[in-house]
């Protein structure tokens, strides 16, 4: 996956490969989870805090925005689900198409990996050397 940032100026720029590299690590891990079983945003939410023992913090609205935006894609779909007596939640869904799209985006995540892997092993570790 290759990330076409227009130079505004360099904070703009780290601004938006940041958002741009949140949304698409959020993307995976959303249809991911939803590979596994229909689950709503907090639920979401909380599987990723929790399964990456607190080390990965997506806000809501991140999740909120990614979903939108895979639901528009008909990657995935919502239903909603009575849950007490008055209550709705929505429910996200996992569709074929989405199933396909995750398993190449999961290829180009691991591509990705360990491309920087074999940079980094190649300086020894170090970066910054």
């Amino acid at each position: 996956m290759i990330l076409w940032i227009c130079k505004v100026g360099a904070m703009e720029e780290k601004m938006a490969y940041k958002n741009n590299l949140i949304t698409g690590i959020t993307e995976l891990l959303v249809l991911k989870i939803l590979e596994q079983q229909d689950s709503y945003v907090y639920e979401i939410q909380k599987m990723i805090n929790n399964n990456s023992e607190h080390l990965l913090s997506i806000s809501l609205n991140t999740i909120y925005t990614v979903t939108y935006k895979l639901e528009n894609e008909n990657l995935i779909s919502e239903y909603s689900k009575l849950v007490g007596k008055k209550r709705t939640r929505v429910y996200y869904h996992l569709e074929e198409t989405g199933k396909e799209y995750l398993t190449k985006i999961t290829a180009n995540y691991n591509n990705m990996i360990d491309g920087v892997n074999h940079i980094i092993n190649f300086l020894g570790g170090n970066l910054n050397e």
